[in-house]
């Protein structure tokens, strides 16, 4: 069968809101031919954004 390919990126850190709390970090990226699948990013404090998702 193929190989496994290349991790995709992990996922950003979500953004914390003062008083609220950090951002979950990104996920990690999982693994797949022909690339890896991308880390889902973090979510945001109560009024933090969300993390950006890793590239792929």
């Amino acid at each position: 069968g193929n190989g496994t390919g290349a991790k995709g990126g992990a996922g950003g850190a979500g953004g914390g809101a003062i008083l609220v709390g950090n951002g979950g970090n990104g996920g990690n990226a999982g693994s797949g031919t022909p690339n890896g699948s991308a880390g889902t990013g973090g979510a945001g404090g109560l009024l933090g954004k969300n993390g950006m998702n890793g590239l792929p």
